[in-house]
């Protein structure tokens, strides 16, 4: 939800506070957390850096306080869009790797919870808006189920259809 970079943007361009959480809908003391954040860091608003990298720039030393490792989440969400792909299994990927690092893990649900925030902050979500009876839609994600004839042996692909 946060808006690092608009913030930035528009403190730079003079606005107050209190207009800044309006335009970005959010609170005034994110605001000014965001604002004394870059102060504190000596950065000034620039349009070449992203929102994830102002993220991690301005917040970084509070990662580095909790003592966990960040999953990756950009990584998470390109690999659950892959057909077969689960939180669960992401997340034993990331136990392993921290444990190879040697650092903490998050557990299972803090692991979800921290992926569902990140990915409502960034919007990584699609939204279809449409009027209910108005469109049909059919998701094909997965693996196709099969089933095997009785007399050959051979494998049927079965889909599932409405009626």
């Amino acid at each position: 939800m946060e808006k690092n970079r608009e913030i930035l943007r528009m403190h730079n361009q003079g606005f107050s506070q209190r207009s800044i959480a309006a335009s970005c809908g959010c609170s005034r003391n994110t605001v000014a957390k965001v604002i004394d954040s870059a102060k504190e860091m000596g950065v000034d608003y620039s349009p070449d850096i992203s929102e994830t990298e102002w993220e991690a720039m301005l917040f970084s030393e509070l990662d580095a306080q909790s003592g966990y490792k960040q999953p990756h989440y950009d990584y998470i969400h390109r690999e659950l869009a892959k057909s077969g792909v689960t939180l669960r299994l992401l997340w034993n990927e990331y136990c392993d790797s921290c444990r190879l690092a040697g650092e903490v893990p998050y557990m299972y649900t803090q692991f979800c919870l921290y992926y569902r925030e990140w990915a409502e902050r960034t919007k990584a979500t699609m939204r279809i808006h449409h009027k209910p009876g108005e469109k049909m839609e059919v998701d094909w994600a997965g693996n196709t189920m099969s089933l095997r004839d009785n007399l050959t042996g051979d494998e049927i692909k079965v889909y599932i259809s409405p009626k």
